[in-house]
């Protein structure tokens, strides 16, 4: 793992980076960390999300052909759901939107792909 004047976070922070990143304790941990936290809130709304709508959509297929409705939990089991899950184009799209946008404002400490913790908003092409 990288030290913080590796990360520029605490005593080492400049004077254009995040108010959190200069902070300590709890704020700092959570805002290193707040790129994955986040991505991994928006992954379990778009799966919960496609898991509520797909069920409406099965059932209301298993309606229409005089079958009995599944709950959501069977559905979660169904190849139908892993289906839609696993084939979902819009997703992908999101997911990768989302890292692009959310990675100038949030940061993951000690990933490749974020800046150090501590950089300003505006830094771009700085290795973290």
């Amino acid at each position: 793992m990288e030290s913080d004047r590796d990360q520029k976070v605490g005593e080492h922070a400049g004077p254009e980076s995040p108010r959190w990143a200069a902070a300590t304790g709890w704020r700092q941990r959570m805002y290193a960390r707040s790129l994955g936290l986040v991505m991994a809130a928006v992954f379990a709304w778009s799966w919960l999300a496609q898991s509520i709508t797909g069920v409406a959509a099965y059932n209301e297929e298993h309606l229409r052909q005089l079958q009995a409705p599944v709950s959501w939990w069977a559905y979660l089991g169904c190849a139908d759901f892993w289906d839609r899950t696993l084939q979902n184009r819009q997703s992908e799209l999101l997911a990768v939107a989302s890292m692009a946008i959310l990675s100038v404002y949030l940061r993951q400490r000690g990933s490749p792909e974020s800046k150090p913790v501590g950089a300003a908003h505006t830094a771009t092409g700085v290795e973290g």
